[in-house]
Parts: C-alpha cells; sequence; structure tokens
C-alpha cells in the first residue's frame, strides 16, 4: 500500500508542476499581448482568451493522463497503451465507468488517480477564471484611462 502512496503522490506532483507549468506559460502570453489585448474591440479579445485558454488546459489534461498512463504501462499493470490511457481518463476525470478495473493490489493508485483529476478540474477551472478576469480588468481598466 505504501508504495502505491508513493507512486501516487509522486504523480500528483507530477500533475501539479504541469499544471503549474500551463499557468505560467499562460499569464506570460497575456503579459506580451497586454497592450493588444486592451484595445477595442475587446469581446472578441475575450473570446479567443477564452479559447485559448480552454486549449491549454486541454493540452495539460492530456499530458497528465498520457503520465498517468505511462506510470500504469511501466508497471505493467496493462499491457496496451490504449487500455492505459482509456482507463488512466476515465479514472482522471472520475468518470469511473468501471468497465477496465486495475488489480486488486493496484486498486489504490486507481482512486488516487481519481482523486489527482478531481483536484485538476478545480484547479483548471481557478485558472480559467483568473486569466478571464486579469484580462477583463485590463480591459476595463484601459478603457477608463483612454
Amino acid at each position: 500500500m505504501a508504495h502505491q502512496l508513493f507512486i501516487g503522490g509522486g504523480l500528483m506532483l507530477c500533475t501539479i508542476a504541469i499544471a503549474a507549468m500551463g499557468f505560467w506559460v499562460a499569464e506570460g502570453l497575456i503579459t506580451l499581448g497586454g497592450r493588444w489585448l486592451v484595445r477595442r474591440p475587446h469581446t472578441p479579445k475575450l473570446a479567443m482568451v477564452l479559447m485559448a485558454t480552454v486549449v491549454m488546459i486541454l493540452i495539460v489534461l492530456t499530458m497528465s493522463v498520457w503520465l498517468w498512463a505511462g506510470v500504469f504501462m511501466a508497471l505493467e499493470i496493462f499491457v496496451q497503451w490504449e487500455l492505459s490511457v482509456y482507463f488512466a481518463l476515465v479514472a482522471f476525470t472520475t468518470l469511473g465507468f468501471g468497465d477496465v478495473v486495475l488489480p486488486q493490489e493496484w486498486r489504490i493508485l486507481g482512486g488516487l488517480a481519481a482523486a489527482n483529476g478531481l483536484l485538476s478540474m478545480g484547479v483548471f477551472t481557478a485558472q480559467l477564471v483568473e486569466v478571464l478576469r486579469r484580462v477583463r480588468s485590463e480591459q476595463v481598466r484601459g478603457a477608463t484611462d483612454e
């Protein structure tokens, strides 16, 4: 059991680092495009920021799922990549279909993958809100400076 907690904890830290890098990239892009983003028209630019942020979140989510799937393969829990990625995605998104289950000696790792996904969805939501809040507040501030 301890080895599963250690592996799962390490994977959670890795996915947090991946999410942090994604947030850092998003913040950097907003800073680079700051002057352009605050000029009118605001609505299409805000929509573009929304789309770009969602794409970035999907990339981070995909990287996290592939990381979990890679560990499942390395531990020889699954012998096919498709099954490994499928289980990681179902667990990470907390769908829990139950059509593919981990062997009994690895089932705690499946729960940790689900917990990691649940926490990640919260981080992704906060990230999306923060990016949109930052851009919109800068647009409003820029409009009052005109």
